[in-house]
């Protein structure tokens, strides 16, 4: 069974839920190595505000790790964000980023 390969840009406008099925945001970018040539963070907008209150602002993004995503299909899943958010584990790994006006 061979799938046919994917572009990255087909990542963008995705939405992107916790495993548990919480909403966190949709994908607006991607981060790539290049020296690499893989993906290594997913640039989300139109995020969860309850999720992210007092994080970040109205004119923010975040970048998650491509590392926490499980899968990729009609949207993305990643790892349960709302755990690591609360405990603090991997905080500093989501990267705030400003929006362009």
């Amino acid at each position: 069974m061979n799938a046919a390969p994917e572009e990255i840009t087909s990542l963008v406008g995705r939405e992107v839920y916790s495993n548990n099925g919480v909403f966190v945001g949709e994908v607006e970018d991607v981060r790539l190595d290049l020296d690499t040539q893989s993906v290594t963070g997913l640039a989300l907008a139109e995020l969860n505000h309850e999720l992210f209150a007092g994080r970040v602002d109205g004119n923010t993004g975040v970048i998650v790790p491509y590392r926490w995503v499980r899968a990729v299909g009609d949207v993305v899943l990643i790892n349960d964000i709302i755990e690591r958010l609360e405990t603090g584990t991997d905080e500093p790994e989501v990267e705030t980023e400003q929006q362009a006006t």
